[in-house]
Order: structure tokens, then C-alpha cells, then sequence
């Protein structure tokens, strides 16, 4: 039992990924299919999926009839390449909406990878990013629930939407899921017993629980948070 946690703990992604339902960000496939919505992904749309993970979005997005591909450092499924969001392997203009759902967070370098989408994203195209937030000073926690939380490089939202503006872009939506993320927390905490599982690694297992908590705290006090921003390319 214990090496199975030591496993989990090892890639908390793929453990959520086990208890959750993909795609792996608050509000799940709801949440993406409003913001392919709000970016007017339809019938015919060329769309870049960064980060696509295991490729749910790119599935949902070719449901309502999007031309899609999806770049990813490991690749997986159809329509997927393999690429650095600091490079991404796509020529100039060449779509009409970028999709970056909860990958922004996983780079320091925030900066260079917007950059990059407003280069592959045609005049007047969209990017339609959700992602982590993290406002003030968060506690030193735990590194499986930083690197499960996506809070290693995580901005404020008012610094997230500055660096997106400052890629060239102007921001025409911004929504706050502060419920979607309240839910997520719900739905583990009612399918997860910490306390127990936890328990069996001792001290250890103190200190992640004592993270958790803290975690959940952050959550509570707004803290950590969870937004969505559709912005429009520059001319």
C-alpha cells in the first residue's frame, strides 16, 4: 500500500486524473465548452489546442465540427504534435483560436509562451486561456500539492491579464470560477479520505495532510482561484 502512494504522490496529475473526470480543471467539460463558446469556436474554426494533454478538449472541440490540433511535450491520440509552448511547432497565422487550458501555470516563462500563441493565432483570432490564480503570499506547502494545484509559477489574475495584453492582445472577457473550483475541492474531499490514506505514511503524511488543509484554506480565503479569458489578437 505504501509504494502504490508513493506512486500517487509521484504524479499527483494522473492521480487526479483517476478520481476526476477530463478534462482535468475545474468546471471539467462544461467549463470548456463555454469557453469554446465565448471564443465562437463552430463549424469550420481552425483551433490549436497548447497543452493538450490527453486530448479531451480537442475531442470536444471537434464535436461542434473545429479543425484542431493539439501540441503537447508528450503527445498522445489523434491530431496531436509533439512541442514546447515556448516554441510551438505551428507556422505564422496559421489558426483562428488558441485553446490553453490550465498550462500557463506550468511555465515560468510566461511571457515567451504567450508570445507564441499571438504569433500562430491569425489577425483578429482568439485565445481562449483558463488557468490558476494565486493572489498575495501563499504558505510553503508540500511539492505534490504545489505540482497538483499548478501553483509553482502561477500569477495573480490582474498579472495574468496583463502579460496576455502585454502578448498583444486585448482582453474582451474575463469570468472568475471561483464556484467551479469550490466543486472540485468538494467532489475530492467526498471521494478521498486523506486522513486515512495519509495516515499510513507517518510523519510524512502529517506534513501532506497539514498541506492539504492549508491548501483548502488558500481556497476558501479566494487565495487560490481559477479564471477564463477570451482576448481578441491586436491588429
Amino acid at each position: 500500500m505504501q509504494g502504490m502512494l508513493e506512486t500517487a504522490l509521484a504524479n499527483p496529475w494522473d492521480t487526479l486524473r483517476s478520481i476526476l473526470d477530463d478534462p482535468l480543471h475545474p468546471g471539467g467539460r462544461e467549463a470548456t465548452e463555454e469557453l469554446l463558446d465565448r471564443a465562437a469556436v463552430t463549424t469550420g474554426t481552425q483551433v490549436a489546442d497548447i497543452g493538450c494533454g490527453a486530448g479531451t478538449s480537442l475531442s470536444i472541440a471537434r464535436d461542434r465540427g473545429a479543425n484542431v490540433v493539439g501540441v503537447d511535450r508528450s503527445p498522445s491520440g489523434r491530431e496531436t504534435v509533439r512541442g514546447d509552448m515556448r516554441q510551438l511547432p505551428l507556422s505564422n497565422n496559421s489558426v483562428e483560436v488558441v485553446l490553453a487550458e490550465c498550462v500557463m501555470c506550468l511555465t515560468e516563462q510566461h511571457e515567451t509562451a504567450l508570445t507564441e500563441t499571438a504569433r500562430i493565432v491569425e489577425p483578429d483570432g482568439y485565445l481562449a486561456l483558463s488557468d490558476v490564480t494565486v493572489e498575495g503570499q501563499l504558505p510553503d506547502l508540500p511539492a505534490p500539492i504545489t505540482t497538483g494545484l499548478c501553483l509553482e509559477s502561477s500569477r495573480s489574475r490582474q498579472g495574468t491579464i496583463e502579460a496576455i495584453e502585454a502578448a498583444g492582445y486585448d482582453v474582451i472577457d474575463v469570468q472568475n470560477h471561483r464556484d467551479d473550483i469550490l466543486a472540485m475541492q468538494e467532489k475530492l474531499e467526498k471521494k478521498v479520505d486523506y486522513e486515512q490514506i495519509l495516515g499510513l505514511l507517518g510523519e510524512r503524511g502529517r506534513r501532506l495532510l497539514d498541506g492539504i488543509h492549508e491548501a483548502e484554506a488558500a481556497v476558501a480565503e479566494d487565495r487560490i482561484g481559477y479564471l477564463s479569458v477570451v482576448a481578441q489578437r491586436s491588429m
